[in-house]
């Protein structure tokens, strides 16, 4: 089984945005990631526009060639936006505006009828869907009575603890794959990962069809370039 690699570019945009100019070009960028071998492009665009801005989001859809996976919280502005652009996949995370990066799953169990109905609309424009969770068994049922696509797992706690007990801190989510496995849904994870718990992470797991993978990535690439800091989280992700 072959996982892909989504390169999340917001950290790009952070950089640019801190000059108000275009350097880096996010747009270049982007491309050169697919060159590179990425096999997708993540985006979050938040409401304050702190990093991706729409009109990134508009820009890049042309250009995209592999995969583009759009992540955000379901409002009315962000469904107006993929549903204008229609991306390959779009990730729904349960962030607040003001929260600076995702730091846990959604209650599905509390949310199916919210869920369950941006699921069908997404999915009526032919759109691929994922909702972000928790390693947690009975959340990913819940997730696929919405009838979404997939789940992507939040990787922090296995991050957290990988030093420590790396197998006590892979367990949890390798129940989770089998379990999103059998309820027919494909698997997705992201948050916290990179160059020191990848690999084990993805030998570990049963069924991974995609990681997300953004700050760890553009941070390895200042020192090694981004090139090959492509190759080698791919090359982690081998089996």
């Amino acid at each position: 089984m072959t996982t892909n690699l989504s390169v999340n570019i917001n950290k790009i945009a952070t950089l640019r945005n801190a000059r108000g100019e275009n350097v880096p070009d996010v747009q270049q960028v982007a491309v050169d990631c697919e060159s590179f071998g990425a096999n997708g492009i993540t985006v979050h665009p938040r409401p304050d526009e702190r990093h991706i801005r729409r009109d990134d989001v508009y820009k890049l859809r042309p250009l995209v060639k592999t995969e583009f996976n759009i992540e955000g919280y379901p409002s009315p502005e962000f469904m107006e936006l993929v549903l204008q652009v229609r991306p390959e996949q779009v990730t729904l995370v349960p962030d607040a505006p003001s929260q600076v990066t995702s730091n846990s799953g959604w209650n599905v169990t509390d949310n199916v009828d919210f869920l369950t109905d941006v699921v069908d609309r997404l999915k009526e424009a032919g759109i691929r869907t994922s909702i972000f969770v928790n390693p947690d068994v009975e959340q990913i049922k819940a997730a696929a009575s919405t009838g979404v696509d997939r789940v992507e797992l939040y990787t922090k706690p296995y991050a957290d603890h990988y030093r420590t007990d790396r197998e006590a801190a892979v367990a949890p989510f390798v129940e989770a794959s089998r379990a999103a496995h059998n309820a027919g849904l494909g698997v997705n994870a992201g948050h916290d990962l990179n160059l020191e718990n990848l690999r084990f992470f993805s030998e570990k797991l049963p069924y991974l069809d995609e990681v997300s993978i953004g700050h760890a990535l553009i941070s390895d690439a200042l020192y090694l370039g981004l090139r090959e800091t492509i190759r080698q989280y791919k090359e982690c992700l081998k089996k």
